[in-house]
């Protein structure tokens, strides 16, 4: 993303004034503005005028361009309700001090785990089997193909080595791994035999729009994480809690509203929020601990 958009409801603005109370700011880390404009402007028109009981009269989109920059404007009160991916949202508490809202699921899904995935015709029948080999993930932002086998991989006791391209090799003691960029790439770089194995979630492992029937007959999976929050809103620390409590109800009921049907679709297909119960709220924690081992150890 080449530059940030403060954008109000219905108004391009230079830029987001700080912490006005009667305006509520929902942020999102972009590297599309413009569509992701379109796809959060119509549920925050939804929520904004069922808010007027706790003072608030307009709502407003920032986007950040990357993480650093979204941190920034937490801390800085420039952001009240952020929404991304569960690894966002836990980086985002963990250095910005956001707190997790609801879970969010998506085109009817809330969670999901990660699959380790080889050729039928590989040595390969274990993760420990992995050292020495190489594994293609999809990119450094993704939970289901980078945090999440990344943290596995760790939790074997094994060490990661970042290749430039699929066809370098880690040493003999380390798992190397390179980044596809796509889940395409890496169901293609694992078939075609260019890297060893390859990790992502089991959904899009699953699906013929993303893994062909004819590739993954000739897959093995020879590993499975425990199963995780896909996506997560958080709010700022310092909200004003009548102003967290209402919208976190309004994003609770809206599933059952018609009124907010297309809203929620356009929300990156969203079906529906959910409230973090005790086993989300273990998982969360064991994530948080888990993302900042490979931002250590990895990055």
């Amino acid at each position: 993303m080449a530059c940030l958009l403060g954008v109000a409801a219905s108004t391009l603005l230079p830029a987001v004034a700080a912490a006005d109370p009667h305006v509520l700011v929902l942020g999102c880390v972009s590297d599309d503005p413009k569509g992701d404009y379109d796809e959060l402007k119509p549920l925050l028109d939804y929520i904004v005028p069922r808010m007027a009981d706790v003072g608030i009269r307009e709502g407003r989109v920032l986007m950040a361009r990357d993480m650093q920059q979204m941190r920034s404007y937490l801390r800085r009160g420039r952001v009240d309700w952020v929404t991304g991916s569960v690894t966002t949202g836990l980086q985002l508490q963990a250095r910005a001090g956001a707190v997790p809202l609801l879970l969010t699921e998506r085109n009817g899904l809330s969670h999901d785990r990660t699959v380790f995935f080889v050729r039928r015709d590989s040595s390969i029948g274990s993760l420990r089997d992995l050292r020495g080999h190489s594994i293609a993930f999809k990119d450094a932002a993704s939970p289901d193909a980078y945090f999440v086998p990344a943290m596995e991989l760790l939790q074997q006791d094994a060490s990661l080595q970042r290749l430039l391209s699929p066809m370098d090799h880690p040493d003999g003691k380390s798992i190397g791994f390179v980044l596809g960029g796509s889940q395409l790439n890496v169901v293609t770089w694992v078939s075609h035999g260019l890297v060893d194995a390859g990790a992502m979630g089991q959904a899009p492992f699953n699906d013929p729009a993303t893994t062909p029937p004819s590739l993954r007959a000739a897959f093995r999976v020879v590993g499975t994480s425990d199963a995780y929050p896909l996506a997560l809103e958080v709010s700022r620390s310092d909200l004003d809690p009548r102003v967290r409590t209402k919208l976190r109800d309004l994003l609770l009921a809206a599933a059952a509203d018609p009124d907010a049907r297309e809203a929620l679709l356009q929300f990156s297909t969203t079906t529906r929020f959910l409230p973090i119960d005790a086993a989300d709220d273990a998982t969360l924690a064991s994530l948080r601990a888990g993302i900042a081992r490979v931002r250590a150890e990895v990055e």
